[in-house]
C-alpha cells in the first residue's frame, strides 16, 4: 500500500487529533483508494465509522476502499455514505468475565465478532446499558481474554432500534461514539437472538454527548452499514 506520510508522522497526528480513528487515504484511481487507520494508541486493519467519513470527504461516487483488513465498496453522496461489508464470523465465548467487567445485571451470552480483521466482543442483554461506567482495565482484560479488541454491550429497544455501546480502552479509546465495523454483526446477531427486522437503526454515543445513528441492513450475505455524515472541523498540520 502507498503511505501518505511516514508511519511515525501518522501515529503522531492520530495522537494529536485524539479521535477514535484518524484515516490517511491515498487515491489511486478515479474510484479507488487505499487507507491506513490509526487510533490514538494503535493501527486498525479496518474500521467502519471512518470508512464512511473518508469516502464522503473524497467525494460522491462508488468507491473501492482497500485497507489492511481487505476491500469494501462504499457508496457516497452529498448527505452520507453506505458500505457493503462481508458477513462477520460470530463465535460464542464465555460471557461471565464480560458481564463482570461491564457491571451488567445479566447477559444473553457473549459473541466474538470478526470482520475485516477487527474483533469485537458483543454482549447482548435485556438490561439497560445507558448508565454503565465500567473499569477500563477490567474491560481491556475481558475483551482480550475473549479474543477481541472491544467489549460491546447491545440491547434491543424495539424491532427496528438497537442500543449499542463500545469500549476499546486497549486502543486508547475509552468509549467509541460510533462503530461501523461492529454494526453489521450487531444487526445480524440481533436478528438471530431477538427476531428484529432486517433494517435497523443502531443508537450509539448518546452517553458521551456525541450521538450517532447507524442504519444497518442485516441480511446474512447482504450486510450494509451507513448513515449521514457531517463535517465538523477542518484545519492544516504544519510538520
Amino acid at each position: 500500500m502507498l503511505d501518505p506520510a511516514p508511519e511515525p508522522v501518522m501515529k503522531a497526528i492520530a495522537r494529536e487529533v485524539n479521535l477514535s480513528e484518524t484515516t490517511f487515504p491515498v487515491v489511486i484511481s478515479d474510484d479507488e483508494y487505499e487507507v491506513r487507520i490509526f487510533t490514538p494508541g494503535d493501527e486498525l486493519p479496518f474500521a467502519g465509522h471512518p470508512t464512511l467519513g473518508t469516502a464522503w470527504v473524497l467525494g460522491p461516487r462508488r468507491w473501492r476502499q482497500t485497507s489492511a483488513g481487505g476491500t469494501v465498496v462504499v457508496d457516497a453522496d452529498a448527505s452520507g455514505a453506505v458500505m457493503t461489508v462481508p458477513d462477520a464470523t460470530l463465535t460464542e465465548v464465555d460471557a461471565a468475565p464480560c458481564v463482570a467487567a461491564l457491571g451488567l445485571a445479566g447477559a444473553e451470552g457473549a459473541y466474538l465478532a470478526t470482520v475485516g480483521g477487527m474483533t469485537h466482543v458483543l454482549v447482548p442483554t435485556d438490561a439497560p446499558i445507558d448508565r454503565l461506567v465500567p473499569d477500563p482495565g477490567a474491560v481491556a482484560a475481558a475483551a482480550q481474554g475473549a479474543g477481541g479488541k472491544s467489549l460491546a454491550p447491545m440491547r434491543r429497544v424495539d424491532d427496528t432500534t438497537l442500543h449499542l455501546r463500545v469500549f476499546l480502552p486497549a486502543s486508547g479509546i475509552p468509549e467509541d461514539p460510533g462503530t461501523g465495523s461492529a454494526a453489521g454483526a450487531v444487526g445480524v446477531l440481533a436478528r438471530r437472538l431477538w427476531g428484529t427486522k432486517a433494517d435497523v437503526v443502531i443508537r450509539q454515543g448518546d452517553e458521551m454527548g456525541r450521538p450517532c445513528r447507524l442504519e444497518v441492513h442485516a441480511e446474512e450475505g447482504d450486510v450494509r452499514v451507513g448513515g449521514r455524515v457531517t463535517a465538523c472541523a477542518e484545519g492544516t498540520f504544519t510538520l
